[in-house]
């Protein structure tokens, strides 16, 4: 374990605290890099009515993810740690499975997205609430991505949401489910 711990962090955190912390950020740096990607992949992959507004939504997001990206690796730099964002390392620290939806409709793929969200902002608080008494640096760093998260999670939801506040995921618990039944509510909505 002595090995692994920065030979310096910031001034008030021992290296064990340091190291904690940058554990943490490890982890977010790689959902991250995953969202990004995911982000990008459906921009690139959505199909169907609405589909320059989704498409032309996405990148903005996009953009926003991979500087919290940088922003993350420097904080772990920062603490004396090594940040690691290749695709080998994410694949194996991975606890999460691949998107696996291609090319679909708007719908589909913005009910997937949802769920995509659910998981990185949860596990994003949970880093958030991690470091509170840890470092502040860090929490401040963690709640400013929840604020941009959260607000994307609210754009991809208004999609999904009938006039009455249902959303059209509800009670899905995976990508493919949510997609599912957001086509499946839309395709309700417009039977005769």
């Amino acid at each position: 374990m002595a090995r692994d711990l920065p030979k310096y962090t910031v001034p008030s955190l021992t290296p064990e605290d340091g190291a904690r912390v940058a554990a943490i950020l490890q982890g977010r740096l790689d959902a991250l890099n995953d969202l990004a990607l995911t982000l990008k992949h459906i921009h690139w992959n959505v199909v169907g009515p609405h589909f320059i507004a989704v498409h032309e939504m996405l990148d903005p997001q996009v953009d926003a993810v991979r500087l919290m990206v940088d922003a993350t690796a420097e904080r772990i730099a920062t603490l004396g740690a090594a940040p690691v964002g290749t695709p080998g390392a994410l694949v194996a620290a991975r606890t999460w499975d691949d998107y696996a939806i291609g090319r679909a409709s708007t719908t589909e793929h913005l009910g997937a997205l949802d769920e995509v969200y659910v998981g990185v902002i949860t596990d994003h608080r949970r880093a958030a609430a991690d470091t509170e008494e840890l470092d502040t640096v860090t929490n401040d760093l963690l709640v400013g991505h929840l604020r941009e998260l959260e607000l994307f999670h609210w754009f991809v939801r208004a999609h999904l949401e009938s006039s009455g506040g249902a959303l059209s995921t509800a009670g899905a618990s995976t990508e493919k489910g949510a997609a599912e039944a957001a086509r499946s509510a839309v395709t309700s909505d417009t039977a005769p």
